[in-house]
Order: structure tokens, then sequence, then C-alpha cells
């Protein structure tokens, strides 16, 4: 049985969605869409031409064969081939979440704003919802309910890849289904699953950033959103070039700028992780697994981003109560 607390939480996060639904529900889904589209085009394409160019495209008994080499393959080989279809499943759950940090950085900065704007802010005022439950509902559906949406449209739309891509190579006469066991679809979905609370502690500074200028700016929130941060890293370096003061702004740029104004794009946080990369996809899937992606909680540089965020979000909580544009 929900508490109230939690009821409250459940309808005013629906409310976000519903409102919203074209940002955070459409918009991934014709992005992953776009995806697949893109990717049939290609395979129709590299069909016209080898057939234009006179290629021979039946490989006959290349499926018995194809079986015959995964049967011979070692393990490493094989862990290649599983990586290599694991970064297929991956790789639209990326573009779209690049996709979903626009969304999520619009809907943040305007939607305390839009609330005065439209006048909204009255009928929701009259109802016994608080103001810091609203603004936690639009924290949550930025940091988590969108991220969960994102994962499942990109884990869907790279199974559907996968199958396309072993669909064509069948009508050639290349046997590939077997080779997809040797993927991990489970384990990419926990992956993308488990990386959410790391999204939400390194979004938090962005969220609270672009809430607190939506709920204070009386106009253009996202001139103050972005240029003021800008306007003050760049007279740090009109002093360092006059030489009036020694500021070394670089730390500015990299630990203010980009935390508060790019945070709600996935993947800053393996900016704190030692050692991401490799030299084959198996060494690079492991060195951005969950395992290593945790090790950025050891991280000042987050924990600080937090606090500010938790500060920056009360002060969002206080302006929407307080502030009045009639």
């Amino acid at each position: 049985m929900k508490t109230p607390v939690l009821n409250d939480m459940y309808w005013l996060i629906k409310r976000e969605l519903w409102e919203h639904r074209g940002g955070f529900v459409w918009t991934p889904i014709i992005t992953g869409g776009v995806f697949l589209l893109l990717n049939l085009m290609g395979i129709i394409t590299g069909e016209v031409m080898g057939r234009n160019a006179g290629f021979n495209v039946s490989f006959g008994g290349a499926g018995n064969n194809m079986r015959l080499l995964s049967s011979n393959l070692d393990k490493q080989s094989m862990d290649a081939v599983g990586a290599g279809l694991d970064m297929v499943m991956y790789s639209p759950t990326m573009i779209i979440g690049l996709v979903m940090g626009f969304v999520v950085f619009f809907y943040c900065l305007g939607t305390l704003y839009d609330d005065r704007r439209d006048r909204s802010l009255l009928f929701w005022k009259s109802l016994p919802i608080s103001d810091t439950a609203t603004v936690l509902s639009k924290v949550v559906t930025a940091t988590i309910v969108a991220p969960l949406i994102v994962v499942v449209v990109g884990t869907l739309t790279g199974i559907v890849m996968l199958l396309m891509f072993a669909l064509a190579l069948s009508f050639h006469g290349v046997g590939v289904w077997h080779l997809l066991t040797l993927s991990h679809p489970l384990q990419v979905i926990g992956n993308l699953i488990g990386s959410i609370p790391l999204y939400l502690l390194w979004a938090l500074p962005s969220v609270g950033w672009l809430m607190l200028c939506s709920a204070w700016a009386r106009s253009k929130p996202f001139l103050w959103a972005v240029a003021l941060p800008v306007a003050v890293g760049i007279v740090m370096g009109w002093f360092n070039l006059l030489g009036t003061l020694t500021l070394q702004n670089s730390w500015y740029w990299r630990d203010v700028v980009v935390r508060i104004l790019l945070g709600v794009f996935p993947g800053g946080w393996f900016s704190e992780v030692p050692h991401v990369g490799g030299s084959n996809p198996a060494e690079l899937l492991s060195s951005v697994g969950l395992t290593h992606s945790y090790a950025a909680l050891g991280s000042v540089n987050l924990w600080v981003g937090v606090a500010a965020a938790v500060a920056m979000l009360a002060g969002a909580i206080w302006f929407r109560r307080w502030r009045d544009d009639s």
C-alpha cells in the first residue's frame, strides 16, 4: 500500500510524463526508429551497390563454414565476438542517451519558469502538495525515469538491429544466428540500469543549477544559466591575460562550467575513473563496466558537486515558494 508521500510523488511524476511525453517518450522512440532506418538503408545500399558492381552475393555453403569456424574459436576470440555484439547493443542506447541529454537540459531549464509564465503555478499551489515534493518529482523524472526510458528503448533497438543484420546475412546463406548466443543482453541491460544511480549523482549539479535558474529568472532563463558561468570564466581569463590576478581557470571550466551545463549528458563520470579504454572491444567494455564505473564514487569532485546540487535545489524550492512575477 502506498504512503501519501509516495502516492503524491507517483502522480506528480505521472503528470510530468504526461505533460512532456513528447520529449521523454516519443523522442527516444523516434531516435531509435531513425537509427534502425539508417541501418536498414545502409544494408539496402550495400545490396544494391553490390549487385550493380556485379559482386556474387550468394555464399552457398558459407553457413556451414561459419559454424565450423565458430566451433574452432578459442575463448579469447569468442569473447571478442561477444563483446562486439554487446557494443552493437550499447550503441543505440548511447545515441538515444545523447539526444535525451538535450531533452533533460531544456526540461530542467524551463520546467519551473514555465509554471510561472503560463500561471499554472497558481493551480498547483492550490493543491495540498508541497513545493519540495513538486521540485523533487521533477528531479526524479529527469535523473531516473528518463534514463530508464532510454535503457528500455535503446536495448530494444539494439536487439532489433542485431536481428536485422543476422536476417540480412541469412538471405545470402550465411547463418550467424548461433553467434548471437555469444552476446550478453542481460548483462548489457544490467550494466545500463546499474549506471543510472551514477547518472543521478553526476547529473545533479547540472539539474540543480538549471532548476535554480528556472525558478529564479524572471525572463530568459537560458541566458542566465549559460551566459553567467561562461562570462565568469571569460573574466577570469581576462584577468590572467592582464596579469593583474593569477587565477588558474582551467579547473573552473572543467569542474564548474562543464559540470553544471553538460552533466545531464551520460558518461561524464568516466572522467573520474582511471584506465578507461582498451585495445579490443572486450577490454573496452570491461573498463566501462559497473565494477570500474563505480570507482567514480571515490571522487571528491563528484560529492562536492552533489553537495552543491542539494544547495541549489533548496534554492529552487525556496524561489518556487516565494517568487511572484505578477
